[in-house]
This record gives C-alpha cells, structure tokens and sequence, in this order.
C-alpha cells in the first residue's frame, strides 16, 4: 500500500468546495483545509504509486478551483 500526502491550492474562496469535492474520490481517505502556503492537505492511499498519481492527475487535479498541487510520498508505514 502507498500512501501520500497531496498538498493542494484552491483559487480564493474556494478551499471548502474543493475539499468536499475530493474528499468523495476513491483513494481519498482525508481531506483537510489548512492556514498556509497550501489551501488543503488531502491524504491518499492506493495498492501502488501509479495509482496514488492517478488519482491525483485525473481527479484532484481536475477539480474546478485547484490551482496547483504537490505531491509527497510517504517512506514509511504509519
């Protein structure tokens, strides 16, 4: 399993949309707005790395309101 940290910009205004949206995905199993240089941290899991960047490439990233989005890979199990 892989887990990941996406850490997401939203235009202004739109944090609380764009959260709600994604929190939805598959994959998704934590999305939170934050105060910061990012709007909203989401975590996500897949069976493997192509899968955790699909679903950010195809659905976060697509989401009306995101601007900008990086991705952090976890090295260890929680």
């Amino acid at each position: 399993m892989v887990h990941a940290f996406i850490m997401v910009k939203a235009g202004a205004g739109e944090a609380q949309t764009v959260r709600d949206q994604m929190a939805g995905f598959d994959g998704v199993e934590a999305a939170h707005v934050v105060a910061g240089q990012f709007d909203i941290i989401a975590e996500v899991d897949g069976p493997e790395v192509n899968n955790v960047l699909d679903t950010v490439s195809n659905r976060i990233g697509t989401v009306d309101g995101v601007t900008n989005t990086k991705t952090y890979i976890s090295l260890s199990a929680a």
